[in-house]
């Protein structure tokens, strides 16, 4: 793999490392979800300031050592190795260090809307900035820089690890596609989960007779996807896709016997399936997803401009790293509905104009066009 720069191996951190360090405390902070890097050093100054105890006043600590891998960051009592703390990776926004000071920021859990771990800013105008609750532990150790890389670090391999269970071989991306994936990580993240949580990732065998046609239409998972394959839009009744009960309409197919479809162009991929009409078994790899896309996008007021453009209900432009890209917006897809509303009989206009004047949480349901138009029946399925 294209060396994660770093000062570990990065087979120890798939393991995990250990470092020891003092535990000095722990604090929460309010935040936006997505605030700037400058905010984020902000705030783990004003944790450490919040824990530090005064010049010349005696410090209270307590001796830990920090467990750090691809999979979660741990904090074990030194003595009695009793787990402090456990966070998931992907859980952690933010990592700095000050000086001998690691500050360690971690989410809490999603906040359901109606619950107190979100607090609404008194501002009207302010409304959709909804604050989420992070917890600041701050430790500090000889090693603080080399803490703060290692964990950084660990993200990066996680990532390549992520990349290459999902058929991408990190050595084929160029440097900067490689760091553009990083920098969209935090975009994806509910994206991300999905695609490593291994329950949703699994092969599937399907028998059939050769000559047998495998009897799927394919459509694109539509641009803006953090994995650009191909989706199961249509089954022939009775076809083997259909008769072996494994597959769902929605299932994006990330391999075919081992040749990865990720990236592919359709008709490539479609080529690929034709040529196993005189297999009497097919392997695929599929990623279990639903045939609706769920789509939310934060936007704070009018001037924060969507970022894509709709014709006859259907996306056809997104703006790189807009709020709608970042919502899950995919280019090709059909709008279902807007905030719980139908719009699928809605006129191009009334949708343009719901669209335009609509602010804060924009809940949106969508799907391929093309899915739509089989499911519809204003097209004929022609199966493969």
């Amino acid at each position: 793999p294209p060396p994660v720069p770093g000062p570990c191996d990065p087979e120890d951190l798939i393991d995990g490392i250990i470092f020891a360090a003092n535990y000095l405390g722990s604090t929460q902070l309010l935040s936006d979800k997505t605030p700037s890097k400058n905010i984020r050093m902000m705030q783990a100054q004003e944790a450490v300031s919040r824990i530090k105890a005064p010049e010349g006043e005696p410090q209270p600590m307590t001796e830990v050592d920090l467990f750090i891998s691809t999979q979660r960051i741990k904090v074990l009592n030194a003595d009695s190795q009793e787990t402090m703390m456990d966070h998931p990776l992907r859980t952690i926004s933010y990592i700095a260090d000050i000086g001998n000071i690691v500050v360690l920021m971690a989410r809490r859990r999603m906040p359901r809307p109606d619950s107190q771990e979100s607090v609404e800013a008194s501002d009207p105008g302010q409304e959709s900035k909804r604050q989420y609750k992070m917890i600041c532990h701050v430790f500090e150790s000889e090693d603080a820089q080399l803490i703060a890389q290692s964990i950084g670090q660990a993200f990066s391999v996680a990532y390549q690890e992520f990349l290459r269970a999902n058929g991408i071989n990190p050595e084929d991306l160029s440097q900067k596609e490689y760091s553009d994936l990083l920098n969209t990580q935090d975009m994806y993240n509910d994206d991300l989960i999905h695609f490593s949580k291994s329950e949703n990732c699994k092969d599937v065998f399907i028998e059939k007779a050769k000559g047998e046609i495998l009897g799927v239409v394919i459509v694109e998972s539509g641009w803006g996807s953090i994995l650009p394959t191909v989706i199961i839009a249509n089954m022939m009744h009775a076809g083997p896709a259909e008769r072996s009960g494994r597959l769902n309409i929605g299932d994006q197919i990330m391999s075919l016997n081992g040749t990865s479809l990720v990236g592919l162009p359709l008709s490539t991929c479609q080529s690929i399936i034709k040529g196993l009409k005189n297999q009497s078994g097919i392997k695929l790899n599929i990623v279990r997803c639903p045939p609706v896309t769920t789509v939310l996008i934060r936007r704070p007021d009018l001037r924060y401009q969507l970022g894509f453009s709709v014709q006859n209900g259907i996306i056809c432009s997104l703006m790189r790293g807009g709020i709608a890209e970042r919502g899950g917006v995919r280019v090709g897809h059909r709008i279902i509905e807007i905030n719980s509303q139908s719009v699928v009989a809605t006129p191009h206009e009334k949708i343009v104009h719901i669209l335009s004047n609509a602010v804060g949480e924009i809940h949106m349901k969508t799907m391929p066009a093309a899915m739509y138009r089989l499911l519809t029946a204003q097209e004929q399925p022609v199966y493969i």
